[in-house]
């Protein structure tokens, strides 16, 4: 491992490559701790300190790496981005015309971007918008009654949305620069670098609040989740295909074969960010409704907005399981599939091409896509059932999303160092 690492560093275009990832990471991470104009630093800070993490913020904050509540110019985090390429993922299955982008190549794939940061601008000064308004009104972190604002004027609300909004298209410039001049993929190596930039502060909460015993045990949990993690996310059920041999010209072409490559969990970490927010809903509907005496806030707060009570728990089990289905059923198109290999002459043995192929792969997906969803549902109740166990939600580390964000961002990334160190001849991480 460590030769690796050397060789890695050795090579001076990735050497470059590597140390220019660096530098935009440190830069991201400064800009998440520098405070939007017009923020009270000391009264935020000690009102996180007094009521600590708000449970209906918890996702986006995690992808802020706990800026959000800090209201820092890099507030939003990655998150609008999230948000709008699942969006554009969805529509392009509803709205023919994405369709036609997305099968013209690279062109189709450069406007569909496009689109995808002009939506992400769009979300982010919604999403500013409210948190400010919250931040303003004293909503924000409840249970806290100092100010969090210098001044309720419209001049500081306007300043502060618009930084906030320029901060998440700063993030996306600095994504696209890792993409370009980087390894691996920007977006996903920052929010790699939000999620853990929070383990050195989680994991000393819990030794110093329920004891070094614990934290031993957390840890030793933590390393066994981290292991079955990486044994799901790199299973796969690999389907045979062979290619006919056939004349083109006075060249014989085909007769190759391949496979298709279905992952356990096809779907990664989507299935958990749609439960998660769909279940934030009810939970922020409640908190614009403090002061209501009505019988459905009442059962919202007994119900769901605790993470730990079972109709939660398995509400948002539920959730993961039936969004893995919806978003597997959307990205996977088996009659698509089907057709390309009739197309170019392709079939799986002992299944005929056309419908008998499209059927025996739609069989395969939903029985693969079963332990998937189990999966993605047990890896996220973690946190929630660490709170029933040791008390210890808002600061248990080894929680599902991140745990799922960490591992695969982190293969992903080593993949592609390891693929330019075998075209150098070098010895990758990987053996």
């Amino acid at each position: 491992m460590l030769a690796a690492f050397a060789n890695a560093f050795r090579t001076p275009d990735l050497r470059k490559k590597l140390l220019f990832v660096l530098l935009i990471i440190a830069i991201f991470r400064l800009g998440s701790q520098i405070p939007t104009p017009g923020v009270d630093v000391a009264n935020v800070q000690s009102c996180i300190k007094d009521v600590g993490n708000s449970g209906v913020y918890s996702l986006i904050n995690l992808f802020s790496g706990g800026a959000l509540l800090q209201l820092t110019i890099f507030a939003l985090g990655i998150m609008p981005y999230i948000t709008a390429s699942i969006i554009l993922q969805l529509l392009v299955v509803v709205i023919p015309r994405l369709e036609a982008l997305k099968k013209e190549g690279q062109s189709g794939q450069t406007k569909i971007t496009q689109y995808t940061r002009y939506l992400t601008l769009g979300l982010a000064l919604l999403q500013a918008t409210g948190i400010v308004a919250l931040a303003r009104s004293g909503n924000l972190l409840q249970g806290c009654q100092k100010p969090l604002l210098h001044s309720n004027g419209t001049e500081t609300f306007l300043v502060m949305v618009v930084t906030m909004t320029a901060g998440t298209a700063v993030i996306m410039w600095l994504g696209e620069l890792i993409t370009e001049r980087g390894i691996g993929n920007g977006m996903s190596l920052l929010i790699f670098t939000q999620v853990v930039s929070r383990f050195p502060t989680s994991l000393w909460a819990v030794g110093k609040e329920k004891g070094w015993w614990v934290f031993s045990v957390v840890i030793a949990i933590g390393l066994v989740i981290i292991a079955a993690v990486i044994f799901i996310e790199q299973a796969q059920r690999r389907i045979p295909v062979q290619y006919a041999r056939r004349m083109v010209g006075r060249k014989m072409f085909g007769g190759s074969s391949t496979y298709i490559p279905l992952k356990v969990n096809q779907a990664g970490v989507i299935p958990v960010i749609f439960a998660s927010s769909l279940l934030y809903l009810p939970a922020m509907a409640v908190q614009f409704n403090q002061n209501s005496d009505s019988k459905w806030v009442t059962w919202i707060n007994d119900y769901l907005v605790r993470g730990s009570h079972p109709l939660y728990m398995l509400s948002f089990f539920l959730l993961i399981v039936f969004f893995t289905y919806f978003y597997v059923s959307i990205t996977f198109n088996p009659q698509e599939v089907a057709d390309n290999m009739k197309k170019y002459g392709g079939f799986i043995p002992g299944i005929r091409a056309g419908k008998p192929t499209e059927d025996y792969l739609s069989y395969v997906l939903s029985r693969i896509t079963l332990p998937g969803a189990l999966y993605l549902g047990l890896i996220a109740l973690i946190p929630l059932i660490a709170f029933v166990f040791i008390n210890a939600n808002q600061n248990f580390p080894f929680g599902g999303t991140s745990i799922l964000i960490m591992v695969g961002v982190a293969l992903d990334t080593v993949k592609q160092i390891e693929s330019q160190l075998q075209q150098r001849n070098y010895e990758g991480f990987l053996r």
